[in-house]
């Protein structure tokens, strides 16, 4: 490591060596903030595969334009910021809906309001109950890489994540009423797709106590039915 990148340096203080020259310092900058950004990068694309594109677009980026930095947000928001934007871009050009499952590593995140259930600290685990744990996760996973990729990316990282709805704006480069309003409708969409997905649920008559309870939910997974709300 060249001598000048000091492992101490605050965040702007490594971007801005990376932009004056040093050759190491972008290296320990990414090393720092790695593991958010992959889980991000993740979440958002669905797949271990698309999100090493997805965060390898957005890494190409940063490094590329970081003298482009204006010092109004954290480094980190920055980061998440142009990842994410990479990673919206490719779902926005291939029109990515996939169902793909993520790796089991959600658990860790339950502290932070995972929409996925989180497993009990301590003790063996039940089989039975992995089993439905797992069960769980894989229709919520199946459900959110279904939303439109601007709710998905909102509700990745203010509920999977944990980011505040302020940071989260930044982020996305849009206002916070924004934001919630793509996470209460990305919520929405989730529930009507996890009523779909659960088993033993008929899509056609989700509630046959209820001759017009089919109606929305079809609406819902029917293109051709009414519109679903803009985000």
């Amino acid at each position: 490591m060249n001598d000048q990148t000091d492992r101490g340096q605050t965040d702007r203080g490594l971007l801005q060596a990376h932009v004056d020259g040093d050759p190491d310092a972008f290296g320990v900058l990414f090393a720092r903030h790695r593991d958010r950004l992959w889980a991000v990068a993740l979440r958002t694309m669905g797949n271990p595969d698309d999100a090493a594109d997805g965060l390898q677009d957005g890494l190409i980026a940063a490094y590329r334009r970081a003298g482009s930095f204006r010092g109004d947000a954290a480094v980190t928001t920055w980061l998440h910021r142009v990842v994410v934007n990479a990673c919206l871009d490719r779902i926005r050009a291939a029109k990515v809906r996939r169902a793909d499952p993520l790796p089991d590593d959600l658990e860790e995140y339950g502290d932070r309001r995972s929409l996925a259930a989180s497993g009990t600290a301590g003790g063996p685990e039940d089989p039975a109950e992995l089993a439905v744990r797992g069960e769980r996760r894989q229709r919520v996973l199946e459900a959110l890489a279904a939303l439109p990729a601007e709710q998905r990316a909102a509700l990745v990282l203010v509920d999977m994540e944990g980011y505040p709805v302020s940071e989260v704006a930044q982020m996305l480069d849009c206002a916070e009423g924004t934001v919630k309003s793509r996470c209460s409708r990305g919520r929405a969409r989730l529930a009507v797709a996890l009523e779909l997905l659960a088993p033993g649920r008929d899509p056609e008559h989700p509630d046959p106590g209820n001759p017009n309870a089919s109606a929305p939910v079809r609406s819902a997974r029917n293109p051709r039915g009414p519109p679903a709300p803009p985000d």
